[in-house]
């Protein structure tokens, strides 16, 4: 059977692997004990009748041990999780704890209240943003730094070369012998094409205009009066020798606006106006004959 009095006796006066000796007391580094006091009412070990509070992960659970199973060792503790409301958390141990001794009790009420406020400051803490202190690896700066001065070296020595190969093979010191990167050989290219373009267009182009087109326009806008009385009086001529078709079209005189010089270009256009449209007044017979009935048709054009 289990004796707790004969167990603490022996933890305390012999060895216990969770007792630490310091100087101001004696702790208990058990994660089951209420206090963490080492002394006979909080030692887990030493009391069959035991009960405190656990977190996991941000939530409480209430563990109970009792005598009835102190014969099964996987079973020797009973879970209980406890809300996050503080006062139902209470109402809980009271209503589990309603038999037990009341200084236990008082004990595991005090040890949800400060993991509760430990909780507390705990997440206040993780919201506010604090300045990390890191310390300054001196070697892997000196390390990386000489790195630098390497690889700068080594890129300038690389250009330094390309421009020299670049020369050489523009001069054709290596002839055909020569294997050239295809790569870097179509940069160049590219580079010329590029410049080659950007000459042609800074090439100014040269055109032609015609420096008499205002003018021309209005001197038309000022015989347009003209070009009317003309087109009457060519209506009325076309009437008259609507007869004969083998009078001179040439001999029409055109009429000019009395007090005003019309340029040339304004009077060949009007005659060529007159021409067409006596041209289109012309009558044309036309005579059709049917060689079976032997009649014939006449037509008016």
């Amino acid at each position: 059977m289990q004796h707790d009095e004969v167990i603490w006796q022996v933890i305390r006066h012999n060895h216990c692997s969770f007792m630490a000796k310091i100087t101001t007391g004696k702790f208990c580094r058990n994660p089951y004990n209420v206090t963490g006091i080492c002394n006979r009412s909080s030692c887990p070990l030493a009391n069959s009748r035991y009960a405190t509070i656990r977190d996991h992960d941000g939530v409480f659970y209430l563990y109970m041990k009792t005598i009835e199973r102190a014969h099964k060792p996987n079973e020797l503790w009973e879970r209980v999780k406890l809300p996050r409301n503080y006062e139902k958390s209470l109402e809980l141990i009271d209503k589990h704890l309603m038999y037990w001794p009341k200084i236990l009790v008082h004990k595991t009420k005090q040890r949800l209240t400060k993991m509760t406020q430990m909780r507390i400051r705990m997440r206040k803490l993780a919201l506010k943003t604090r300045e990390k202190i890191m310390t300054t690896p001196r070697k892997e700066i000196k390390r990386e730094a000489r790195r630098e001065q390497k690889a700068e070296k080594a890129a300038l020595l690389d250009k330094s070369i390309e421009k020299e190969l670049l020369e050489r093979l523009k001069k054709g010191v290596y002839g055909d012998i020569y294997n050239y990167p295809v790569e870097a050989y179509n940069e160049v290219l590219e580079m010329e094409e590029l410049q080659a373009a950007s000459e042609e267009e800074e090439e100014p182009e040269i055109e032609y205009v015609e420096g008499y087109e205002e003018l021309e326009e209005e001197e038309d806008m000022e015989d347009f009066g003209g070009l009317a009385i003309h087109d009457q009086d060519a209506d009325a001529d076309a009437d008259e020798d609507s007869d004969g078709l083998d009078e001179d079209v040439e001999d029409i005189e055109v009429p000019r606006k009395r007090g005003r010089k019309e340029s040339t270009f304004s009077l060949r256009k009007l005659e060529k106006d007159a021409r067409a449209k006596l041209k289109k007044k012309a009558k044309v017979i036309v005579e059709v004959e049917n060689e079976e009935t032997n009649e014939r048709q006449t037509t008016v054009h």
